[in-house]
């Protein structure tokens, strides 16, 4: 059976919203939880960025069962890898377990606010895997000196490790949309992530050593008994979904996701987001995502003034029908 995930997507709602947002999902039978992190939204309509860890913390303490789980949090540019190591142990400890890391090589929207220019993608790639060793020794409680080809830690450790209240160190994910990045993901990583229903995805990271471990996708929703307005608010908040990772992780601001996707239409929305309250079309968009092989399915439902009536709907209809996918 696929788990069905919730998200508190920052980008459209604050932050006291997003925590009476997750408690909402757990009161509704939601398998999991994942947050974005980002210092920007992808379109000015959307809104809002809050800081994702003080969130996660909040909500940490605002649950009592729903796993916490960023997706995804850049440990290179905007966030060193030893401080991504501390956030992420304290968080464990907040969570008593409940908390997973989800890493990416990041996005220029978000990243480009320290000033310290765009890598190209393979040097983000790299990037990403010295991170992870960073991360990693730290979790195990090593005195971390490190000098490598992108970071330098001088004299680290971490003071407060999960082990030291018998809990499991956060598992690992690692999003994925390529080759490459598969071979990273099934090496170092703990499970995978993706946005992108894609099998290839899934057998690349089985074969580098992915096989048996979670597999975690996303999708964006747009629930409304009015079809017409749930178009409507996808297309005005969404539609930068459409450039695909390689054009939406070079982006600067939501000016350029703006005159990005300036053509595109809401029914070319529609045909990639299920949008109104038909609970068939629902689970049909998430179906591919089984077929491919994912084990967990993050959904976004947009807007953020639309959480409530969706948590309500996703309870009665459609939460039992997608137990049965």
């Amino acid at each position: 059976m696929v788990q069905i995930g919730y998200t508190m997507m920052t980008e459209q709602a604050g932050p006291r919203a997003l925590v009476d947002h997750v408690v909402g999902a757990e009161k509704a039978g939601f398998d999991f939880s994942v947050t974005s992190d980002h210092y920007f939204p992808w379109l000015e309509e959307q809104g809002h960025a809050p800081y994702a860890w003080s969130v996660l913390g909040a909500a940490a303490q605002a649950t009592e069962r729903i796993p916490l789980m960023t997706y995804v949090t850049c440990p290179s540019l905007r966030y060193h890898p030893a401080v991504v190591a501390q956030k992420a142990a304290t968080m464990q400890l907040l969570s008593q377990g409940r908390f997973r890391l989800g890493l990416g090589s990041g996005e220029n929207l978000n990243e480009h606010v320290v000033g310290a220019g765009w890598p190209a993608a393979h040097v983000r790639l790299e990037m990403l895997e010295e991170a992870v060793e960073i991360i990693r020794a730290l979790f195990r409680g090593e005195n971390v000196n490190h000098h490598g080809a992108h970071f330098d830690v001088e004299n680290a450790k971490l003071w407060d490790l999960p082990g030291d209240e018998g809990l499991d160190l956060p598992g690992i994910g690692i999003a994925v949309s390529g080759p490459r990045s598969c071979e990273l993901a099934g090496r170092l990583g703990d499970l995978v992530i993706a946005t992108e229903a894609k099998a290839e995805l899934v057998e690349s990271f089985d074969r580098h050593g992915g096989t048996g471990k979670p597999r975690v996708g996303q999708l964006p929703v747009c629930f409304d008994t009015d079809r017409d307005a749930a178009v409507a608010r996808a297309h005005d908040q969404f539609r930068w979904f459409a450039g695909g990772w390689k054009v939406n992780s070079e982006l600067p601001g939501p000016a350029g996701f703006a005159g990005a996707t300036q053509f595109v239409r809401p029914e070319d929305v529609a045909e990639t987001i299920p949008c109104g309250s038909k609970v068939e079309d629902f689970v049909e968009a998430v179906r591919p995502y089984a077929e491919a092989g994912f084990t967990e399915v993050a959904l976004v439902q947009i807007g953020g003034d639309q959480q409530e009536p969706y948590l309500e709907w996703a309870e009665k209809e459609l939460l039992p029908a997608l137990r049965e996918l």
